[in-house]
């Protein structure tokens, strides 16, 4: 019976190194495959890491630059170029006499400087010659204040036109640099409104003063008419008054 118990114990015992020992070398074997696979799904998952970190890189980096972009140009010149402009405006409005009006010209030409006729007094003639030469005096004055208020906002243009320059030079996005090119195009246009005034100012004067020639040659011949007309009882001096 002993022996028996003996034989039980040592198969048992058999049997259990037996079957744990492949177990304990199975634990410590050494997969290539596996290990490779490991290894490419390691590599896979950092790669996607590193998409995505430099993804949210893009990313705020856009959201930089569009904030440079939506950002507004500190520097404005509005309003120096409208108070340019206004100086230009009053200088204009300032016309004496005869203004910048369709209907006073219309007025105008239809009275002083109408052609003479045989029932105008030798006064009214020669009260219109002495206001078509005030005016053409008036005009001619006008003409160079407008011209002097033009170079007087040469120095602002100056001044403007260097600021400009520098902040569009200096933008920071694409707002600020198209703020800064419609700021020197309205600089641009405030210059061409000078020279515009300028130009409407002395061409006032000249036409002025060629309307004062022209009608005084007609109301000449009138007088001179008169003059050589028994009986009208004129003047050498009459005449005189119209040259």
């Amino acid at each position: 019976m002993s022996r028996l118990r003996s034989l039980l114990v040592a198969g048992t015992v058999a049997f259990t190194l037996g079957v744990t020992a492949p177990a304990r070398a199975q634990s410590i074997v050494f997969d290539p495959n596996n290990y490779v696979q490991n290894v490419l799904t390691a590599a896979r998952a950092l790669q996607q890491i590193n998409n995505q970190i430099t993804s949210l890189q893009n990313q705020a980096q856009m959201l930089i630059n569009q904030a440079k972009n939506l950002a507004s140009l500190p520097y404005s010149s509005l309003q120096q170029l409208q108070s340019s402009i206004q100086r230009t405006q009053q200088l204009l409005a300032q016309a004496q006499r005869i203004a910048y009006d369709v209907q006073q010209i219309d007025r105008a030409f239809s009275t002083n400087y109408a052609p003479a006729t045989g029932s105008q007094s030798s006064q009214v003639l020669i009260t219109n010659a002495q206001s078509r030469w005030q005016n053409s005096v008036a005009a001619l004055q006008d003409a160079l204040r407008v011209q002097a208020g033009v170079v007087g906002n040469l120095d602002t243009n100056r001044i403007q036109t260097s600021a400009l320059v520098t902040s569009s030079q200096g933008a920071s996005g694409a707002l600020q640099a198209t703020q800064a090119g419609n700021q020197i195009l309205a600089l641009q246009a405030q210059q061409l409104a000078d020279l515009t005034a300028t130009v409407a100012a002395q061409g006032r004067a000249q036409s002025l003063e060629a309307a004062q020639r022209a009608t005084a040659q007609d109301q000449g011949r009138e007088q001179l008419r008169r003059f050589l007309t028994p009986g009208q009882g004129y003047q050498s001096q009459d005449v005189r008054m119209f040259h």
